[in-house]
């Protein structure tokens, strides 16, 4: 019973005092609005996050397939999956990389920046320096 009213405690003082914690000045200035970023900074980043994502799992499935070939053990149902494994994954980070070239060759030949521009890390300043 005691055990109910102490986690009844616990739970009602952590929605309460974390409004009294927020309302303690702490010193740093938040900005009050977000960095402007339009349709295009959001198109380059999903491009060049779909681009990092496929190669590493692309990379991640490769490397499962050299595993699951060493043990394999000689039993050819098995060394088999893993070949077709392997298969994919080369096909894979070959789409991958060929993506990758296309995109820098369209930068090139237009002058647009669809992943060569730099990323920024918004961070909140310290008024103290």
């Amino acid at each position: 019973m005691i055990k109910k009213i102490w986690y009844t405690a616990l739970g009602t003082a952590s929605l309460i005092f974390p409004s009294l914690a927020f309302a303690v000045d702490s010193g740093t200035i938040v900005p009050d609005t977000l960095p402007n970023v339009g349709i295009i900074q959001v198109i380059q980043a999903v491009i060049k996050f779909i681009l990092i994502v496929a190669f590493i799992a692309a990379f991640i499935m490769l490397l499962i397939g050299g595993i699951r070939w060493i043990l394999a053990g000689g039993d050819e149902k098995a060394v088999s999956s893993a070949r077709s494994t392997i298969t994919a994954a080369l096909i894979g980070l070959v789409i991958v990389l060929l993506s990758f070239a296309i995109i820098k060759l369209v930068e090139a030949f237009f002058g647009v920046t669809i992943i060569s521009g730099t990323i920024t890390i918004p961070s909140i300043q310290d008024s103290t320096t």
